[in-house]
């Protein structure tokens, strides 16, 4: 059996030594400090969301005509108040960041939250209309869909997309920190990485999901389909005469509507315009635009085949080259 683990009297030289070591690196560490929204509960508005995007898929199922209302009575409740709270840490959180410490009662902070938060509940019909769209062309879009219910149910691509949509109201209304908590949880369950920054239209679908990068000032239309892998990224990072990124600036890919873009593919640059109903092939790298209705591939590679020295088939003859 291993020997029980006591740290008795080394605790405390670990202790200061832990201590120590916040005292010397401010960036890891928020102390002294008493705003902050928290990832566990913008992960809980996450699944309250979903439940009330996707009523009977997540959260409670057996709902009828009869109970909806009750149930989207007591949703919405709950979460206004769990994201009027983090949206209040969020706003009073950029404040104190900017030195403009939030005022001791009445806080301008908690009537913003407020605010906000109301606002942004009355929007979310609208924002199941758009993902209603995204649902469709998923299921339009992939052959080996069955139906919109396994769509709903199984597609990780939905998933960071539906993420997205609500965390993109919020990021727009001015919310700090939360959008990006929220998609970046996404991205840490489906291998999606979409900025809430970004603008897409409608009926938007991300087949098979995994890698697909999509940066901050990425503007897409509507009918857009892309596969795993595909990154619309930044060319390069203006900076100003203190060598400090300058940011705000349109660093990433324009895609027009009904366009295309298979696996791997590669779309960097602000100024990159992939123009209507154009396709991008599979690991294309493009750095300039592309005129409407284009067909844009690689050159194919050339191939070499050759029996292996142990198949039963081989014959003899020279050694195939080795592989490192």
């Amino acid at each position: 059996m291993p020997t029980t683990f006591q740290i008795d009297e080394r605790l405390p030289a670990l202790v200061d030594k832990m201590v120590a070591s916040y005292d010397c690196e401010e960036r890891t560490r928020h102390i002294d400090r008493i705003y902050l929204p928290s990832r566990a509960e913008a992960v809980e508005i996450i699944q309250l969301l979903l439940e009330l995007a996707y009523p009977g898929y997540h959260g409670r199922q057996g709902l009828t005509r009869h109970n909806v209302q009750f149930h989207v009575g007591e949703l919405l409740p709950k979460l206004g108040e769990k994201l009027s709270h983090q949206i209040y840490q969020a706003l009073c959180y950029q404040a104190e960041t900017d030195r403009k410490r939030p005022e001791a009662g009445g806080c301008p902070c908690e009537e913003r939250a407020a605010q906000v938060t109301l606002e942004f509940l009355d929007r979310i019909p609208a924002i199941r209309d758009r993902l209603a769209g995204d649902v469709q062309a998923a299921y339009d879009g992939d052959p080996a869909s069955v139906n919109t219910d396994e769509v709903i149910l199984a597609y990780p691509g939905l998933l960071a997309v539906t993420v997205y949509r609500f965390a993109h109201e919020l990021h727009v209304m001015g919310v700090p920190l939360i959008p990006r908590i929220m998609t970046e949880w996404a991205h840490t369950v489906t291998g999606t990485d979409i900025h809430p920054g970004a603008v897409i239209g409608s009926n938007f679908f991300i087949d098979h999901s995994t890698g697909v990068v999509i940066g901050e000032t990425t503007e897409i239309g509507n009918n857009v389909k892309l596969y795993q892998g595909v990154t619309l990224g930044a060319l390069s990072f203006p900076k100003d005469e203190r060598g400090q990124l300058i940011r705000g600036h349109k660093r990433h890919p324009t895609v027009k509507d009904s366009v295309t873009i298979y696996a791997n593919a590669t779309i960097l640059g602000g100024e990159t315009v992939l123009g209507e109903g154009c396709i991008i092939g599979g690991s294309v790298f493009l750095t300039s635009s592309v005129p409407p209705y284009a067909f844009v591939t690689l050159k194919s590679p050339e191939l070499k085949i050759r029996t292996r020295t142990d198949s039963p088939d081989f014959t003899g003859g020279p050694k195939p080259d080795t592989v490192a």
